[in-house]
């Protein structure tokens, strides 16, 4: 059995306070849903029943303001699972909107790996996958995505291309021009193809 050590009033939000238990943040509610439920410092409870109490009075708030975080971009699983936790949401409110969200297809992590590999520009195919680790993308999916991606040979020429501008062509500034294009996440083949493209290399320098 937990304690509510302490109820606070939520600064953004007056009609909704945070809950504290065992010294912990543990969830935020509605000042209503508390008065209802008699919830006070002091009170032991389990934290299951809390859970109980968040799921039965705010999942479709939940839901709403998840809709409204996917309103302006595409977002992973982890990515809202994380927005909701920082809303104040229990673990068991998290999994509702998930499961709504996946069931409706709004929440789709092979599509957000499709969308953001189409989007990407000047990074090759290393980097994009770890762009995608940090966002929270399913790592199958990621996977999956990239293994039907093939990086664009023209675009890591580009790339090189800027780098090398106003730069002699020695062999020394050209390598230098090979590790930046691995930097930037492209495959050593990719790399040793765009330095092919780029023509002699003046020795003489």
């Amino acid at each position: 059995m937990s304690e509510i050590t302490s109820i606070e009033p939520q600064v953004k939000d007056k009609a909704r306070c945070n809950v504290y238990v065992d010294g912990r943040f543990y969830c935020g509610i509605k000042l209503e849903v508390a008065i209802k439920y008699h919830l006070k410092a002091g009170m032991h409870i389990e934290k299951s029943r809390l859970d109980e109490i968040q799921l039965e009075t705010e999942k479709s708030q939940a839901l709403d303001k998840a809709m409204t975080h996917l309103s302006a971009t595409m977002k992973t699983a982890k990515q809202m699972r994380d927005f909701l936790s920082k809303k104040g949401y229990t673990e068991a409110v998290q999994d509702y909107v998930l499961e709504r969200l996946n069931y409706y297809k709004f929440i789709d992590d092979y599509a957000y790996c499709r969308a953001y590999v189409e989007s990407v520009h000047g990074k090759g195919k290393r980097a994009i996958e770890m762009d995608l680790i940090k966002r929270g993308a399913d790592r199958s999916a990621i996977e999956y995505v990239l293994s039907e991606t093939e990086e664009d040979g023209e675009e890591a020429f580009a790339v090189l291309q800027k780098y090398m501008r106003g730069k002699p062509t020695d062999k020394q500034t050209l390598y230098k021009g090979f590790k930046f294009l691995l930097s930037k996440g492209y495959g050593v083949d990719t790399a040793k193809s765009a330095l092919e493209k780029f023509g002699e290399i003046d020795e003489d320098n």
